[in-house]
């Protein structure tokens, strides 16, 4: 990750890390079938980075624009309880969770590749830009990751959070056993 020594001292404080879907889960490829099913794929171990985030004790949201059933089918499978889809102001959404969970903002992390990021990406103490985001959203971001979004962009983020916590060696060493 393109990061500095104030990245890694925000990092060590992070009890949330919030995620975009379109661009940071997934490439920003949408696809239909013939019957207009969105489909939508995801990296593997962006899942096992956000399991292994869930493990060390940090909460892990979506907040998206769109709704896709797809999205939820995986958050489902990861264990992410909290998916906010449909919000056009990711702002107010970011407000209600760190509310409902007690979570400074300056605890929050959050991954955005666009200009709709922004104003909840500003907001938060860890503004992260994926590798392939627009410039913009780069300029506003604390740290921009060296993969792009549905790239392993998110399992980056993990990994950096989890060694920045000095959880990371730990949870390593217990798949050796």
């Amino acid at each position: 990750m393109n990061g500095n020594d104030k990245a890694s001292s925000v990092a060590k404080n992070i009890k949330l890390l919030i995620l975009d879907v379109d661009g940071v889960l997934t490439d920003g490829g949408i696809s239909f079938d013939e019957n207009g099913v969105e489909h939508k794929t995801f990296d593997s171990q962006d899942g096992v980075g956000i399991k292994l985030l869930q493990l060390s004790g940090i909460e892990v949201a979506v907040i998206t624009a769109r709704s896709t059933k797809s999205v939820a089918h995986r958050l489902k499978g990861l264990g992410v309880k909290h998916y906010y889809h449909g919000i056009t102001d990711k702002s107010i959404a970011l407000k209600e969770l760190t509310k409902k969970l007690s979570i400074e903002m300056s605890e929050s992390a959050y991954v955005g590749d666009d200009v709709i990021d922004l104003p909840a990406m500003t907001r938060v103490g860890f503004p992260i830009a994926v590798a392939n985001a627009h410039s913009f959203v780069k300029e506003n971001a604390l740290m921009v990751t060296n993969n792009s979004g549905g790239s392993g962009a998110v399992r980056e983020v993990c990994d950096f959070l989890l060694k920045s916590q000095n959880k990371y060696d730990e949870l390593m060493s217990s798949f050796l056993k």
